[in-house]
């Protein structure tokens, strides 16, 4: 079973991800209700009206995240979450009661207006929903859990819109009873979350909605990577509504399809962003990856673009054609490929970019920061639909406009990559330990999750440090030989990380003291500091005498010092077995099993070189 999988049957997240399933699921019953009443049932509302009222729904369901976020961030970090989640439970049940109420009626203006209560209630639950889950899950939790909630999100809006038909053709008392179920069935799985603290309970409530606003905006600036991480996650929301929105015309004008060719493309569309969702997790090693975000953007360009080119349809008559009969075309098997690897592109770029928001948040401000997501997600949605429509007045077609989204997200990942490199950096890092080798991990739950600590390793070749950064979930602050550091390709990757270039005195005596500054600095900060106390890489494959460094680091900063070992590198492309390293023409050692061994720790007052180096050695043992 995924691990992913496994947390449905933790009461610590089985109950928050069946309460924020069925919230989703309640919102697209209600909204989809809605739109079906007003375009096919409303009598007396003209064609025209009925534009305008679809229009202006959309816009109030969106109006309150602009209006409300900052202050549901304020809100969320302020009160225990379990208890402000069954409040906002309730609040739905009054807002379905009503909504209810306006169905029996069958008020188009009353309905629209409930549209808005319904914005208000999920502007509240955004920020308690994603900000709960650095708290109920562990650190290697994190990916899967977010896994878990976008396919679980997607679902939802697959499973109310298809609901919506079947259970408004029932009736008004249907769809009245079915919305008011729902609701209550949210708050009574809500009653099984367990107890979380609040993380800023000190907190002084502001509602300056535009005060705030700026405030949330500018806690979220704090961090570039965050802020950027949220810009990406905008941006996805920007696609997506794009592609979402323009999918009913595309199946009945370009393809040819039915409403079931249309349910049938968006089910292909969400389950492959289940799929990305959970390929995400195995890809990542249980990790917050961002080096698996570009992967995403490529694809959702290149399949994108794919489905422009994909001009092969046969759409001849009047006569819209079932699932059966639009399946039965080869060139319609290519657009469900291309419809379902933009969903799996979609969950591989999307999964890891929310983790790091939640991960890298100072938790105190979680909550906030993820409503400024929302406000900013919002903004994007509303730009995506207005653009939409001015694109299509101009008279382009629903695939070249499928076509400029395509190169307009290529143009914006390069420019978030480009502005963060971590995210080249980690890709560069993933390609080689998920492609070049094959990393087996033992006790890597014995380096803490949070706080300082000094990792000390032997150094096999010029890629060590590459292979502990993509196996270690927590960054890592590296301590390099300053000519190792200044290699070009490896220069990249080492600047990108923070890493610490180090010259023995004698050389450099100016960078050896810079060298121990930044270690102390990084260890105060709460980070993880590795060395590699040989203070070379080994000519002969074994163990060189360890160097006093690591005791002057501690003399400034008594931390505890985990021993740690690779086994396997030595003889691979990146070492010294056959003489200058990465000089073979064809390498020996590729798509090889390495392993990566963690020692337990040891306590800084009882570190001496020779007992690090006993430890190293146990663990590296006969293989190399």
């Amino acid at each position: 079973m995924s691990e992913s999988l496994k947390l449905l049957s933790t009461r610590r997240f089985r109950p928050f991800f069946l309460t924020q399933l069925l919230g989703a699921f309640n919102d697209n019953l209600y909204k989809n209700g809605l739109t079906i009443f007003i375009a096919f049932q409303a009598a007396s509302v003209t064609q025209e009206e009925s534009n305008a009222l679809v229009n202006i729904a959309a816009l109030l369901f969106i109006l309150p995240f602009f209006l409300f976020s900052a202050i549901a961030g304020q809100l969320a970090d302020k009160h225990e979450k379990s208890t402000l989640i069954r409040r906002i439970k309730l609040l739905e049940i009054g807002i379905m009661l009503l909504g209810a109420f306006a169905f029996m009626l069958q008020s188009p203006v009353l309905l629209i207006a409930i549209l808005f209560l319904m914005g208000t209630q999920s502007t509240l639950f955004g920020p308690v929903k994603y900000s709960l889950m650095p708290q109920a899950l562990k650190s290697e939790e994190l990916v899967g859990g977010n896994a878990l909630v976008e396919f679980g999100t997607f679902l939802a809006i697959l499973l109310g819109l298809i609901a919506s038909v079947y259970i408004i053709s029932l009736g008004y008392a249907a769809i009245s009873i079915a919305v008011v179920l729902t609701a209550c069935a949210g708050y009574w799985v809500s009653r099984g979350i367990p107890t979380l603290p609040a993380a800023a309970p000190e907190l002084k409530l502001s509602f300056n909605i535009f005060r705030q606003t700026v405030n949330i905006m500018h806690d979220a600036g704090e961090n570039r990577a965050v802020f950027y991480s949220i810009i990406g996650i905008s941006w996805f929301w920007f696609f997506g509504i794009t592609y979402v929105t323009q999918l009913p015309n595309y199946v009945r004008y370009e393809l040819g399809g039915s409403e079931q060719v249309y349910v049938l493309l968006l089910a292909i569309f969400s389950i492959g962003i289940g799929v990305g969702s959970f390929l995400c997790e195995k890809l990542s090693g249980r990790m917050v990856e961002i080096g698996l975000v570009p992967i995403g953007a490529l694809g959702l360009s290149l399949f994108g673009i794919d489905l422009y080119f994909n001009q092969g349809l046969s759409v001849e008559g009047s006569d819209l054609i079932g699932p059966g009969a639009f399946i039965a075309q080869v060139s319609s098997l290519r657009v469900c490929f291309d419809i379902v690897m933009l969903g799996i592109s979609g969950g591989i770029y999307i999964v890891p970019l929310y983790a790091l928001v939640q991960q890298r948040s100072e938790p105190s401000k979680c909550s906030r920061i993820i409503a400024a997501n929302n406000v900013l997600n919002a903004l994007f949605m509303v730009v995506a639909s207005a653009y939409g429509l001015f694109v299509l007045s101009l008279g382009v077609s629903i695939p070249m406009l499928f076509l400029i989204m395509s190169i307009m997200n290529a143009a914006v990942a390069l420019f978030i990559f480009h502005l963060i490199p971590e995210f080249a950096m980690r890709l560069l890092i993933w390609l080689l330990v998920h492609t070049m080798y094959r990393v087996d991990k033992t006790g890597l739950d014995r380096i803490p999750d949070e706080g300082p600590a000094i990792l000390v390793c032997n150094h096999v070749s010029f890629v060590d440090a590459l292979v502990l950064a993509g196996c270690i979930r927590r960054p890592l602050r590296f301590v390099i030989d300053y000519r190792i550091f200044q290699l070009p390709l490896l220069s990249f990757i080492f600047k990108t990380a923070n890493t610490i270039p180090i010259a023995p005195a004698k050389e450099n005596k100016e960078m050896m003291e810079s060298a121990f500054e930044q270690i102390s600095d990084a260890l105060r900060n709460g980070e993880l500091v590795c060395i590699f106390p040989e203070g070379k890489i080994t000519d002969d494959g074994e163990l060189s005498v360890f160097k006093p460094g690591v005791m002057k680091a501690l003399a400034r900063d008594p931390v505890p010092v985990i021993p740690l070992a690779l086994r396997g590198l030595w003889g691979s492309f990146f070492s010294r077995a056959h003489g200058s390293a990465m000089s073979r023409l064809f390498p020996r050692g590729m798509l090889s099993r390495l392993e990566l061994v963690a020692g337990g720790a040891i306590e800084a007052d009882t570190v001496t070189p020779e007992l690090l180096q006993q430890k190293v050695e146990q663990l590296r043992g006969e293989r190399r």
